[in-house]
């Protein structure tokens, strides 16, 4: 999935689990910076930008937001604009919470 993006990012946030050598050559061979913490059995400590990292906090909570609808979490929809279109209205009855009652 590293490879899908229509558009190279400028950075990529993720967990522990996507440190390894060959993922940060193939990143900044790409020019896209690496954020990801080192395990903790790696001999050479990696610093990473922990603000930067911060944010993926708030992806992950969004995610776990949409899935409240089982529709999300379990993709029952066959195809991708079945399910981008449940995806928008889980993300839309999300964000209506925070719009005030008039």
């Amino acid at each position: 999935m590293i490879g899908l993006p229509e558009r190279a990012p400028n950075a990529l946030l993720t967990d522990k689990g996507y440190d390894a050598d060959a993922i940060r050559a193939d990143l900044a061979k790409r020019k896209i910076e690496a954020v990801i913490p080192g395990r903790s059995n790696r001999r050479v400590k990696i610093e990473h930008d922990r603000a930067l990292y911060k944010q993926r906090n708030r992806i992950e909570r969004m995610f776990g937001q949409l899935k409240i609808n089982r529709a999300v979490a379990t993709r029952y929809d066959q195809l991708a604009n079945s399910f981008l279109g449940m995806a928008h209205l889980a993300t839309a009855r999300y964000w209506l919470k925070f719009v005030p009652a008039a």
